[in-house]
């Protein structure tokens, strides 16, 4: 039977301290949530009787909102004639299908990952909202020239926000959750092919960036049509419609040469480009593993001289022994383990290990001075090449090249499919091509 029950969402708690009410449909350890846009302060409810206290100043009005509600949701499951489940009861309590705008489904799906834990998706999601309503006032201006400044003054206010204050994030969500300005009947090819347009003239965007844009907007448009807000014949990627090609694009990893001057580096230590430079090692000496997973590295990871890493990314395990390079550069840490709230790497030493959040924007951080140094180390070692914190996997890449089975870098890459895994070493195998051009020119 399902469980129906008003409840505050403390995680959305707003900038003025009040919390979201939200409708929680639970059954067979299954769970959904109806906003109900209403906010209360937690001194003001009562959580065992899922209404207002007295305190409240319109505890009546509220009440009385609420109790429509639950009668809603509970008609809905106990007087239907067919089987429902708490995402249909979800869905019915919204109105008639097709009324949720695009905005709405996609605020919806970015708590979804909020709440998941996965923030550099959600927050990367939400940028793309932001880039599709400048998009939307762009094609309602008829001063082109006067709205770009504009689009991106806001964009790096935004982020610079963001950066400095959650709420920001927070309001963000909020703000296109009752956003009505675009419908899924708006986004046809017509529409997608101006978008790309905007992206690439006025945001200046890549193809590669653009691309993971339309993505999104067709992730969105699959999951409305599974809702019935959309019907099929509307989907603007079908048949002969709009494609989404992914370019690979080049890869380039540094030569054994090159990352022996790296490990021949002298640099002052404790510093932050000598931390960058034992990261990086680490990084490529267990087959280019993410800079973001080795700062998040525990020493619990590690028993009996194996590394068991789960890989951020799609929570594949892997259990590695742990190489003589890397474990002189483990030894440097061990003298301050104590110091670091569990963490191997120093950068998330003042971070509650709770706080999934709190570890995800250190973790950025991080990152960002790394690229930072990296550059430095490029130029003192005279590498000409990018050094950047992913180039540790391509440089795994390149010197692995083809002597090593497939198979064996699939495990080490940790890919779920062959596939990806030729198709990512193709580009540091090029003995045959190097041989067959040698064959044709040299005559």
């Amino acid at each position: 039977m399902a469980n129906i029950k008003i409840v505050l969402r403390k995680n959305m708690i707003r900038k003025d301290g009040r919390i979201p009410l939200a409708l929680r449909i639970s059954e067979n350890y299954k769970t959904n949530y109806k906003w109900l846009g209403q906010y209360v302060f937690e001194k003001d409810w009562d959580k065992n009787a899922g209404m207002a206290k007295n305190s409240h100043p319109n505890s009546q009005q509220l009440n009385i909102f609420l109790m429509k509600k639950m009668v809603e949701a509970n008609n809905l499951f106990f007087h239907s004639e067919d089987r429902v489940t708490p995402k249909q009861i979800k869905q019915k309590l919204k109105g008639a299908r097709g009324q949720k705008s695009f905005f709405e489904l996609a605020a919806e799906r970015i708590m979804e990952k909020y709440e998941r834990g996965i923030f550099s998706v959600a927050k990367g999601d939400l940028s793309i909202l932001y880039n599709i309503e400048e998009f939307l006032n762009f094609k309602r201006t008829k001063r082109k020239s006067a709205i770009i400044e504009d689009i991106k003054e806001r964009r790096l206010k935004r982020i610079s926000n963001a950066r400095r204050n959650k709420y920001v994030w927070m309001d963000g969500v909020e703000h296109f959750k009752k956003s009505k300005a675009l419908s899924f009947r708006d986004i046809d090819e017509v529409f997608i092919n101006k978008y790309k347009t905007f992206c690439y003239s006025y945001l200046g965007q890549k193809t590669r960036t653009i691309t993971n844009q339309l993505i999104l907007i067709r992730t969105l448009f699959n999951l409305a049509i599974k809702q019935g807000i959309i019907d099929q014949k509307y989907y603007p990627f079908a048949g002969d419609k709009e494609k989404i090609r992914i370019g690979s694009g080049n890869k380039v990893g540094l030569s054994v040469e090159e990352v022996e001057k790296i490990e021949q580096l002298k640099l002052e230590e404790n510093t932050s480009i000598w931390h960058t430079h034992n990261i990086w090692l680490f990084s490529f000496y267990f087959a280019g593993i993410r800079i973001s997973d080795v700062v998040k590295m525990k020493w619990s990871d590690f028993k009996d001289d194996r590394l068991y890493y789960v890989m951020n990314k799609n929570e594949k395990a892997l259990s590695l022994k742990i190489p003589l390079k890397a474990e002189k550069i483990l030894n440097y840490y061990k003298k301050e383990k104590h110091l670091n709230k569990g963490f191997v790497f120093p950068f998330l030493r003042n971070t509650n290990p709770k706080d999934a959040e709190q570890i995800y924007i250190k973790t950025k951080s991080a990152t960002k001075v790394f690229n930072k140094c990296l550059k430095l180390i490029a130029t003192e070692c005279g590498i000409e090449k990018n050094l950047s914190n992913h180039i540790a996997r391509h440089s795994f890449g390149n010197i692995a090249g083809d002597r090593i089975h497939p198979l064996m870098l699939q495990k080490l890459y940790r890919h779920s499919d062959l596939k990806t895994t030729l198709n990512y070493q193709a580009n540091f195998m090029h003995r045959d091509a190097d041989e067959a051009l040698d064959e044709v020119i040299n005559f």
